[in-house]
């Protein structure tokens, strides 16, 4: 794996007015990071939070061991790569919880709003678990899965598998082939070393899989851009060093609005990150 942080580098920002209650930050999202020629909604949720947790600890440094436990977030727009301005709101801080609101904006428009839930994360086992498919999947892609990358017909669009390790369970992407299939798509996901060694950039990273699924409309026959309005995702735990399983699935696609959930498991199989967007179904159909 490569030895250099690119995600680490989206998700540092330069504070330029902090208080108790109130900050500003400037950032820079590469264009690695877009899906198309727009930025990823996921690393857009992922910089949001990384704003939320800097104002968070650099005004109380106590509460470092803070991580991002919730993250809910409205797009407003689709913003370009390049350079990002975000502000937040304390609305609450507590010895267990913290509260914040951001707004990510360029030139000047809002392009998402986001209000984070900041705690402790588990390191004890879970008292009840249920199975899901991403249990089913192999800890490590299988030799002979193709990595998104060259030729890939995935890779001249999903532009993010450039900033990490991505293959996906093709038994489970019936649209490579010109197939339908189930609403479901299962991959594998991995930070570059770097940023797999920052422990708040892996925190992070997680996050952002929770969006790192193509459509499943896809496996639908239904092609096209499917813009996400509105995307809540949680962490559960600090993921462990190696791949992420991500199973993405959705239970009812109708005309205009479907939902989708990811569950991911890190290589111990814990479930570090639940997420739940909605959707629009794309409009070539």
């Amino acid at each position: 794996m490569s030895s250099v942080s690119p995600f680490k580098a989206a998700t540092t920002l330069t504070a330029l007015h902090v208080t108790d209650d109130t900050a500003s930050f400037a950032g820079a999202i590469d264009s690695t990071w877009t899906i198309g020629p727009k930025v990823h909604g996921g690393a857009m949720l992922a910089v949001c939070a990384a704003a939320a947790r800097q104002q968070i600890v650099r005004t109380d440094p106590g509460q470092s061991d803070m991580q991002p436990l919730a993250v809910s977030v409205s797009y407003l727009a689709a913003p370009d790569p390049g350079e990002v301005a975000l502000t937040t709101i304390v609305r609450k801080r507590g010895r267990q919880v913290c509260h914040v609101d951001v707004e990510l904006t360029q030139a000047g428009r809002v392009a998402v709003r986001a209000v984070v839930t900041l705690g402790r994360l588990e390191s004890d086992a879970p008292q009840h678990e249920s199975p899901t498919s991403a249990s089913s999947m192999a800890v490590e892609p299988p030799a002979e899965t193709l990595a998104v990358a060259g030729d890939h017909p995935m890779a001249s669009i999903v532009h993010v598998a450039k900033g990490c390790e991505m293959r996906i369970d093709e038994s489970s992407a019936s649209f490579l082939t010109g197939a339908q299939g189930e609403a479901e798509i299962r991959l594998w996901v991995r930070p570059f070393a770097g940023d797999e060694a920052d422990i708040d950039t892996a925190v992070l990273f997680a996050l952002m899989t929770g969006d790192i699924s193509a459509p499943v409309t896809m496996n639908r026959g239904m092609f096209g851009w499917a813009p996400t309005v509105q995307l809540t995702t949680y962490l559960r735990r600090r993921p462990a060093p190696g791949w992420l399983r991500v199973a993405a699935t959705s239970s009812v696609i109708g005309k205009a609005w479907f939902e989708e959930d990811h569950v991911v498991l890190d290589s111990t199989g814990a479930v570090v990150v639940q997420s739940r967007q909605l959707a629009m179904v794309p409009r070539s159909n």
